[in-house]
C-alpha cells in the first residue's frame, strides 16, 4: 500500500544566473511499512527534499501526496495540524524543550494537539527506548544517545503516517548511532512504522530496506537491500 507518492518535485532558490534547483524533478513513492535511507553529499538536495516531504517548506513546483492527499493543497494553518499529527520528526541535535523531562517531550506533539495516548502506550515507547528509569530527567541529565531516543519517542508516540529523520545519528558516537539505527529499525518492525531516514554514512543506509541516492538535486540510484 503506497503511503506517500513524490510527483515531479522541485526547490528552486534564486533567479537567472543565480538559480540553483536544490530539488530538481524527483519523483518516487515510498510503501507503507517501508524503512527507505536517502543518502548523498552535502549539498545534494537531501535534507531539503527531507523539508519538502515533512511540510516544513513548501516547493517551487510539484507534489507530495500522503495517503492520497495533496499535502500543499492545505493551508498554512491546516498544514501545520497535519505535521502535527501525520509526520514525525527527528533531529540530529535532538532538539528537545530543556524544561521538560523525557516523559513531557515525548508526550509534548500530543498535548499540543489535545490528543489523549493512553498509559499503555506510553510505558511501551519508554520501555522500548530503554528510557523508564528517566522518565522524569530533563534533557540535561540524560547522554547524547538518551536525548536521541527521547526524539525518536516523541516521533513515534502518535502513530504518524510518517516519520523523517534528519541525520539522526550525526552527533553520536558508534555505539550510540547502532543503537538509534536499532530502535529505528525495531519501530520500524513492531509498529510497522514507515521511516524515511537521511544519512551520509553508507554503512548506517544499508540497515534500511532501500536506498535512495541523490546527487546535484537528482535521483540517481534507487536500490532495494537484499
Amino acid at each position: 500500500m503506497e503511503i506517500l507518492k513524490v510527483d515531479n518535485l522541485t526547490k528552486t532558490y534564486g533567479n537567472g544566473d543565480e538559480k540553483i534547483n536544490a530539488v530538481d524533478h524527483i519523483s518516487f513513492s515510498v510503501e507503507k511499512g517501508e524503512f527507505v535511507a536517502i543518502v548523498g553529499a552535502s549539498g545534494s538536495g537531501k535534507s531539503t527534499l527531507l523539508h519538502l516531504l515533512g511540510g516544513v517548506d513548501r516547493p517551487t513546483s510539484g507534489k507530495v501526496y500522503m495517503d492520497g492527499s495533496d499535502i500543499y493543497k492545505l493551508s498554512d494553518n491546516n498544514l501545520s495540524i497535519f505535521r502535527r499529527r501525520q509526520i514525525g520528526i527527528i533531529y540530529q541535535f535532538y532538539n528537545l524543550i530543556p524544561i521538560l523531562n523525557v516523559k513531557e517531550n515525548i508526550m509534548l506533539p500530543c498535548d499540543l494537539d489535545g490528543a489523549k495516548v493512553s498509559d499503555k502506550r506510553l510505558d511501551e515507547v519508554l520501555e522500548i527506548l530503554n528510557l523508564k528509569n528517566r522518565s522524569n530527567h530533563l534533557p540535561n541529565e540524560l547522554s547524547g544517545g538518551q536525548q536521541q531516543r527521547v526524539s525518536i519517542g516523541r516521533a513515534i508516540i502518535n502513530n504518524p503516517a510518517i516519520v523523517l529523520a534528519d541525520e539522526p545519528t550525526g552527533n553520536l558516537d558508534s555505539k550510540a548511532s547502532d543503537e538509534i539505527v536499532s530502535l529505528l529499525k525495531m519501530s520500524n518492525k513492531k509498529f510497522n512504522q514507515t521511516i524515511i531516514m537521511i544519512t551520509h554514512d553508507v554503512e548506517i543506509a544499508k540497515e534500511a530496506d532501500r536506498i535512495i541516492t541523490i546527487e546535484d538535486g537528482k535521483i540517481i540510484k534507487d536500490e532495494k537491500i537484499a
